[in-house]
């Protein structure tokens, strides 16, 4: 782009007035503005008038501002001398083309009762105030971003109509965009009420999945489970930006405890609602995938962007199960319980011949491309999981199951975290997610797995070493 020129229109009052004039018209020059001013380049024996009307007549001069004082003014509006000359020219122009944007007031000066002072003809145009010495710097910014077509705030494309608008008779929308497209620019711009923002959009998401329970006649039930996950696939991914953000942004106490209480109220939806008192095995699972999926990459997000501490009171932290005292249950469930078995998977298996080792593993390997965080963060996470189950519970016969490792390959190697953490110091930042404080522990569960202990999932006998994806041998072998 060429340097854009400029003509300065002023009345030269007194010498302080006249030596502002040159200053600001030197600013501009030094700042790729090429300024036409009647002090460089008006010389002895050439057409004042015509120098005038170049303002108009030279092409190239796309910008004109308009130096507005008392005298300015007043010669303007009394039609007298060069300054009155040029307010007709400017007029005409300003008149006949309502639409451009050539002209700007450049406003120096206020009257006594604090209005400006501006041309008649220009009274009811947006002017630049560099009246205040103070923020002389920001108003220049701005005249300058007027003279280049560069304005602050950019209107932003024009986006699609909100589906929830315009969707069809029997389709379900869930309405958290809005609030989620609020907290993640809360987030990211360090606003004081990103928490807040946050824990609104959370909270909907929450409450709005009520929407996806499915009625009792859907037939066949399991082609209603697959569409269910599938249209809440958008949502999913809105949340995982969530957590990405959060967890690149504003890692803290506040955040871990947003997000403990928001996987708090999904709880219920993978169970009967205490109002209904006939079900079937399979009237919740399109729930179970939904919450399932959610939790690991919630803890996927944390992990890809190091925040430890937070990934590890996700997993630490007993879950509160409401309604669970009438009937005398424990209300604090541990995080095992965001996995439920589907039976819907394995009965759509049966119908349709598919042959498949788990629909549920091949669900979630298909939803993972294109969301910011790749399938092998999703397997690391799944993994930690499992083992952080078998550490906090080792008594018990059931424990995670980590549905994405059946997609290993054969010869997989640690995983990121277990490979950087042949460093000690890694190591001690790292154990957190486990639970331990030493290798040592780690090499018992090893032990139990290799004795039977504790049984490893297997898919038609593929399974997985737990001591090849930590990479034991060199953990904590180096500085």
């Amino acid at each position: 782009m060429a340097n854009p020129k400029l003509f300065v229109s002023y009345s030269w009052t007194s010498p302080d007035h006249g030596a502002w004039v040159l200053q600001i018209s030197s600013e501009l020059q030094e700042s790729g503005v090429e300024v036409i001013l009647d002090k460089w380049d008006l010389k002895e024996g050439h057409d004042a008038h015509a120098f005038m009307e170049k303002m108009v007549t030279d092409p190239d001069i796309k910008k004109v501002i308009l130096i507005c004082d008392k005298s300015y003014v007043d010669k303007t509006d009394g039609r007298s001398g060069g300054v009155g000359t040029e307010a007709q020219i400017i007029s005409g122009e300003i008149y006949e083309k309502q639409a451009q944007d050539k002209f700007v007031a450049i406003l120096t000066e206020h009257d006594e009762e604090g209005k400006a002072y501006l041309p008649a003809y220009y009274r009811s145009r947006i002017y630049i105030d560099m009246s205040d010495p103070s923020v002389y710097a920001e108003n220049l910014e701005q005249l300058l971003r007027w003279i280049f077509d560069q304005p602050m705030y950019k209107k932003p494309e024009l986006g699609d109509k909100p589906t929830f608008l315009s969707q069809e008779e029997g389709t379900i929308q869930l309405r958290t965009s809005f609030r989620q497209k609020g907290a993640i620019d809360a987030i990211r711009n360090n606003r004081n009420h990103a928490i807040p923002a946050s824990t609104e959009y959370l909270t909907m998401l929450s409450e709005e999945l009520e929407k996806l329970r499915i009625g009792s006649e859907a037939d066949p039930f399991d082609d209603t489970v697959v569409s269910s996950i599938e249209l809440f696939l958008p949502y999913r991914d809105e949340a995982i930006e969530l957590f990405l953000s959060l967890a690149l942004y504003l890692d803290n106490d506040d955040t871990q405890i947003m997000l403990h209480r928001f996987f708090e109220k999904l709880i219920p939806y993978i169970d009967r609602p205490q109002d209904i008192s006939q079900w079937r095995d399979w009237d919740f699972d399109n729930f179970r995938f939904i919450v399932h999926e959610l939790f690991p990459y919630s803890v996927a997000c944390l992990i890809r962007h190091e925040c430890f501490e937070s990934a590890a009171y996700l997993m630490s932290n007993d879950y509160y199960l409401s309604g669970q005292t009438a009937y005398g249950q424990d209300v604090m469930v541990p995080f095992g319980n965001f996995y439920h078995y589907m039976k819907s998977p394995e009965h759509r298996n049966k119908r349709l011949e598919l042959r498949r080792l788990s629909l549920r593993a091949d669900l979630l390997s298909q939803r993972s491309k294109g969301i910011g965080i790749e399938f092998r963060h999703i397997m690391q996470a799944d993994f930690i999981l499992f083992l952080r189950d078998h550490i906090d519970r080792p008594e018990e016969r059931w424990h995670w199951w980590p549905e994405t490792l059946l997609y290993l390959n054969a010869s997989s190697g640690p995983f990121e975290v277990f490979a950087r953490s042949r460093s000690s110091s890694y190591f001690d930042r790292v154990k957190v997610l486990i639970g331990i404080e030493t290798k040592d522990q780690l090499q018992l569960l090893l032990e139990d797995f290799a004795s039977g202990k504790h049984p490893l999932p297997n898919w038609s006998h593929y399974s997985f070493s737990p001591a090849r994806l930590l990479g034991i041998s060199d953990m904590a072998t180096k500085p």
